[in-house]
């Protein structure tokens, strides 16, 4: 009944849910929150399925206390399991490439393993799946220092959700704290078209691809925060921004 009246709103309304997103860390050091989150994520991945959105937007997760290396032999024990669901269920997943790295809170390593093309090709390499894929977010690449448009074309088969955030990078900051310092003392998310992303350049390679799925826009601008206006004015500036790229 309740499923009714979600898909009944939605389309009175004209809106579209691109995915059911639950961002957890299904691989934290603690097992008792491990197993919580990994039991809600496949809560979630039922739902998506009786929804017919047919799309979770999720983190891979990351165990701080070990090397990257042990992490992906724990990628490999948790993770095949939870995508057998989603093959079954009809639902893709689709892992943000955010480090989960802002400040002390997220320190070492930062609770997303999903960070980088090389993680991303060895772990699709141990789980090769038509239901695993990139929820790609330019932004994240713009502090890591990596190319942010490259891996568009090499996984363009992977990119089954996109997310529209720009960074900007306080170079001055930088400086003053070096690459290991907490990237928060020297980045700050912003609105797209406020950052450092280049939209025209990202969403020309988009359509290089032939993308055709969803994208939506992440407000994270500590600018536009304080009252629930300036959060509807920061959606309404972004629409606006985007438009000259997307119809």
């Amino acid at each position: 009944e309740y499923i009714a009246y979600i898909k009944d709103f939605c389309a009175k309304k004209g809106i579209e849910i691109s995915s059911l997103a639950f961002y957890p860390n299904t691989m934290d050091g603690d097992l008792e929150k491990r197993a919580a989150n990994i039991a809600h994520l496949k809560k979630v991945i039922n739902m998506s399925a009786l929804l017919g959105v047919n799309m979770v937007t999720t983190f891979i997760g990351r165990d701080q206390t070990k090397t990257v290396e042990e992490n992906l032999e724990l990628f490999k024990e948790i993770w095949p399991p939870i995508i057998k669901l989603a093959e079954e269920k009809g639902v893709k997943i689709a892992i943000e490439n955010c480090p989960m790295l802002f400040g002390a809170d997220q320190w070492p390593g930062g609770q997303n393993l999903f960070t980088t093309p090389r993680l991303w090709r060895k772990m699709f390499e141990l789980l090769p799946s038509d239901n695993f894929g990139i929820n790609y977010d330019p932004s994240h690449f713009i502090w890591q220092q990596i190319d942010y448009i490259k891996p568009l074309y090499e996984f363009k088969d992977k990119i089954f959700h996109v997310h529209f955030k720009d960074i900007k990078l306080f170079k001055d900051k930088l400086d003053d704290v070096g690459i290991m310092g907490y990237p928060l003392d020297f980045m700050s998310p912003k609105l797209p078209g406020l950052g450092d992303v280049d939209w025209g350049k990202y969403v020309s390679a988009l359509t290089d691809i032939g993308y055709e799925g969803y994208a939506c826009i992440e407000v994270e601008d500590k600018a536009f925060e304080g009252s629930k206006q300036r959060v509807m004015d920061s959606v309404a500036l972004s629409c606006r921004y985007m438009r000259q790229f997307v119809i």
